[in-house]
């Protein structure tokens, strides 16, 4: 395995260190490194990242504005968000936006490196903080009607459930026993009949409702 990362931070020292930890890493390459989201699109091209991890505030176009582009233009490639702060609004606008994890930048380099292997695999890791505030900003949506969850099959909503407790495809195939060729079925199932098109939207979806 070798994860192709890229990364979007402003601070010139962070940078070079995300840089060289990746890099000095079995198993990741850090494909490129930028200071901001101006060029995002030809970045990305250029690049073919699988991972990326991109801050949440930079001159310019910010990480909020960088994922919503790469979710639009590139919608398989997986995106952290890293931050000093614990901004429940961008948090939420980030992961509305099709960010997979968020983390904060006070994170070990190995808990870092355990992160991009987790969303690579599907997952979506979160410092606990952040997942804390994000459930709790989830919980005071106003819910709709619960219709659509109640079309899931107690298999379905078994495996939502993992997904919002931020399991990967192996760790869900893994509790549930059960294939990650058939936990990729039931998920497919799942964003049709909550009408979603990623894992963000349907976590969302599942939290919004507190029916997990």
């Amino acid at each position: 395995m070798d994860i192709r990362v890229v990364i979007f931070e402003d601070n010139l020292l962070l940078r070079e260190s995300l840089f060289q930890l990746i890099n000095g890493s079995p198993g990741f390459t850090c494909v490129g490194a930028f200071a901001n989201c101006d060029d995002i699109i030809s970045n990305i091209k250029r690049t073919n990242p699988d991972v990326v991890l991109m801050d949440i505030q930079m001159p310019g176009k910010d990480g909020i504005e960088g994922v919503k582009i790469i979710k639009k233009n590139f919608p398989e490639i997986r995106i952290i968000m890293q931050t000093v702060v614990e901004d429940e609004e961008r948090i939420f606008a980030s992961i509305c936006n099709g960010a997979s994890g968020y983390l904060l930048k006070t994170t070990t380099p190995s808990r870092l490196l355990q992160a991009i292997v987790e969303v690579y695999e599907g997952g979506a890791p979160m410092t606990p903080a952040i997942a804390g505030k994000v459930l709790e900003k989830f919980r005071r949506q106003s819910p709709p009607s619960s219709g659509e969850l109640n079309d899931l099959s107690i298999r379905e909503k078994e495996i939502l459930k993992c997904l919002v407790e931020g399991m990967s495809y192996k760790m869900i195939a893994s509790s549930c026993k059960i294939s990650i060729d058939t936990v990729r079925f039931h998920i497919r199932n799942i964003y049709e009949k909550l009408h979603v098109s990623s894992k963000s939207e349907a976590v969302a979806k599942a939290l919004r409702r507190n029916n997990t």
